[in-house]
């Protein structure tokens, strides 16, 4: 019990964080993974530790919180970011001067591919909200 309490007030205090915080935006993302199951046993290793240079990447970005899930090969991915000082553009533009994100990109690659539908070269894709309660 003492578990379920404990989470519990990390869900509560998360959630206040972001009722106080006006200047957040959440984004979510979708992209499949190869269909191969040893691809994707990978994929997920490396995301338990990501490399120190990425989470840095990520957090100097302006992203201040970020989620990814699996369902089957398709990956979901919940972004929360200072609106002040993320935007998809200039996160662009910083990974695509940093050695390391591209190294890592490219090492992604191996286990991702595009959604059906996706622009030539788009990763991952940006989705509509329809619905919000």
């Amino acid at each position: 019990m003492v578990g379920k309490a404990i989470s519990l007030k990390a869900a509560a205090t998360r959630q206040l964080k972001l009722n106080l915080n006006t200047n957040m935006a959440r984004y979510c993302l979708a992209l499949d993974l190869k269909d191969d199951p040893q691809l994707i046993a990978e994929y997920e290793k490396y995301h338990e530790s990501i490399w120190p240079e990425i989470r840095e990447s990520i957090v100097a970005g302006g992203i201040t919180d970020m989620e990814i899930y699996r369902c089957f090969n398709r990956l979901f991915m919940i972004m929360e970011t200072d609106d002040v000082r993320f935007s998809f553009d200039k996160k662009g533009a910083a990974d695509a001067a940093n050695p390391k994100v591209q190294e890592w990109e490219e090492l992604m690659w191996k286990y991702q591919q595009a959604l059906p539908g996706a622009k030539p070269g788009e990763k991952w894709v940006l989705m509509n909200k329809i619905f919000n309660l």
